[in-house]
C-alpha cells in the first residue's frame, strides 16, 4: 500500500464535480449612504475552532449606519475566501482550512455607504477537518469484478470519495468513480474489471477544494458472473407466505423468467404473517457478490411504484445445506446471524423515490428508477449459498402482501 500526491489529476477531475467560487456568494445588496465616515473596528473578538474552520464572536462598533461585518482569509497555498455577516449578528464562521493549524483572518467593519473600517487580524486553530480525518479511514480491498471501498465520515460533512485506476490506454491513473457524500458510513464498489492485477487508488476532497494524499493498492479482482437463472427452482417451506393471484400467472417462478414487467411473485391478502417469505434454490452453490431486485411500476393503468406490496425493507437469508429445514426466520437479525440452516446475507431498504415526493406522487424519473431495478452488495463476509429466502419485513403500502416482480445475482460460482 502507498501513499501519494495525486493534486493535479484530481483538480481537473474534481471540477465538474465541486465547481465554485473563491468567495462567499454576495448576500448584502449595496445601500447607497452619503455618511462617508470610516466606521471603528470590532473588539472584543474570541474564536471558537472547530474541524476545519472557526467561529469568530465580536463586539459589533457603534455605527449607525453599519452594514456588515467582512473576514478574508486563506485556507490553502491556492485559494483566498471571503464571508459575510449582517450587523444583525455578532458571529461569522470561517472554514475550509486545508489542515490543523493556525492561520489569519481579517475582519473589517463596512457601512451602508460601502466605507470599510480599518483592518484588524485574528488568529484561528481550526482542527483537523473532515476530509483528512476521512482519508486516516479509506480501506480498499479487492471486491467481485473490482474494489470495495470503506471509508467513516464522523462529522457527516459533505466530502467526495474518488476512485483512480489506470487507464488501458494512457497508462496514466484516472478517475472512474467520484462519490459525493454526507453520509456517515461510506460503502461501495467499483466493478467491470478482469481479475488480472489492477491499481486502485482512493482521495478525499471536500467542497472547498482541498484534496487529500491517495491511497494506492494494487490487487486481483474476484471473478464475477451473472448466476444462470435456467437452474432456479422453486424450494417452497411451510412457512412461505401463500401465494396470491396465481389464477393470473403470479408465482414464485416469476422470479427469474427474465421479465421485469407483471406478473411476478405475489403473497396473498390476510394471512396476518408478519414476513412476507418465499424460497428457491438457485441450482448452484455460489458464493454471492450482488444482486438486483425489480419491484413492480406501472402497469395495467395503475401506478404501484413505492406504493402497495413493493418491498420496503427486507432481509436476504441464504444456505448451502444439501436440502435445507424449514426455520422460524427472527423479524430483526444481523448479518451472519444464523437460524438453524439459514445464514443472513444482509438487511436491506429500498431507496426512497429520486424526487423526494412521497408514494402516489411519482414522477418520470421515480418510474425511470424503478424500471432500472435497484442494486444491492451481499457483504463479502458472506458465506458461498445455493438456497435463498427472501424475507420481506416492510412494503411501502404497510400491508400484509408482498410481490416483487424479477430477481437476479452475480457471483463467482465456481
Amino acid at each position: 500500500m502507498q501513499k501519494l500526491s495525486f493534486r493535479l489529476i484530481a483538480l481537473l477531475a474534481l471540477l465538474p464535480l465541486f465547481i465554485g467560487s473563491c468567495g462567499e456568494k454576495e448576500l448584502y445588496n449595496d445601500i447607497t449612504d452619503g455618511d462617508k465616515t470610516k466606521p471603528d473596528v470590532v473588539s472584543n473578538i474570541k474564536t471558537d475552532d472547530f474541524p476545519g474552520g472557526s467561529i469568530i464572536t465580536y463586539t459589533l462598533p457603534k455605527a449607525s449606519n453599519l452594514l456588515y461585518v467582512q473576514a478574508e482569509y486563506r485556507i490553502n497555498d491556492r485559494v483566498v475566501r471571503k464571508a459575510k455577516s449582517s450587523y444583525y449578528s455578532d458571529t461569522i464562521t470561517v472554514e475550509g482550512f486545508e489542515k490543523e493549524g493556525e492561520y489569519e483572518v481579517t475582519l473589517w467593519s463596512v457601512t451602508r455607504a460601502n466605507v470599510q473600517s480599518e483592518p484588524v487580524t485574528v488568529k484561528v486553530h481550526p482542527k483537523e477537518p473532515p476530509y483528512i480525518t476521512a482519508f486516516a479511514t479509506v480501506q480498499i480491498q479487492r471486491d467481485f469484478g473490482g474494489a470495495n471501498i470503506v471509508v467513516t465520515n464522523p462529522s457527516k460533512k459533505e466530502i467526495g470519495v474518488i476512485v483512480i485506476t489506470e487507464d488501458s490506454v494512457s497508462g496514466r491513473m484516472e478517475p472512474i468513480e467520484q462519490n459525493r457524500t454526507n453520509e456517515e458510513f461510506i460503502n461501495f464498489s467499483v466493478r467491470g474489471f478482469d481479475t488480472m492485477q489492477h491499481v486502485f487508488g482512493v482521495y478525499i476532497t471536500d467542497h472547498f477544494g482541498n484534496i487529500s494524499d491517495t491511497q494506492l493498492v494494487t490487487l486481483k479482482p474476484i471473478y464475477e458472473t451473472l448466476v444462470p437463472k435456467n437452474k432456479f427452482s422453486e424450494y417452497r417451506l411451510p412457512s412461505d407466505a401463500p401465494l396470491g393471484a396465481t389464477g393470473l400467472g403470479w408465482n414464485t417462478t416469476r422470479l427469474w423468467d427474465n421479465n421485469t414487467n407483471d406478473p411476478g411473485w405475489h403473497t396473498e391478502a390476510g394471512s396476518g404473517k408478519v414476513l412476507q417469505i418465499c424460497t428457491f434454490d438457485m441450482g448452484v452453490s455460489t458464493k454471492l457478490s450482488r444482486y438486483k431486485l425489480w419491484e413492480r411500476g406501472e402497469a395495467y393503468g395503475n401506478d404501484y411504484s413505492f406504493g402497495h406490496g413493493n418491498p420496503k425493507t427486507w432481509t436476504l437469508w441464504g444456505s448451502n445445506a444439501a436440502a435445507p429445514q424449514d426455520a422460524n426466520l427472527p423479524v430483526n437479525s444481523n448479518p451472519g446471524d444464523v437460524v438453524g440452516d439459514w445464514t443472513n446475507l444482509g438487511n436491506f431498504d429500498c431507496p426512497p423515490p429520486r424526487s423526494g415526493n412521497p408514494p402516489g406522487q411519482t414522477t418520470a424519473v421515480d418510474l425511470e428508477q424503478v424500471k432500472a431495478g435497484f442494486e444491492f452488495n451481499i457483504p463479502l463476509t458472506a458465506p458461498k449459498v445455493r438456497f435463498i429466502r427472501l424475507a420481506v419485513k416492510q412494503t411501502w403500502g404497510g400491508g400484509d402482501i408482498a410481490h416483487v416482480m424479477e430477481l437476479s445475482f452475480w457471483g463467482d460460482t465456481n
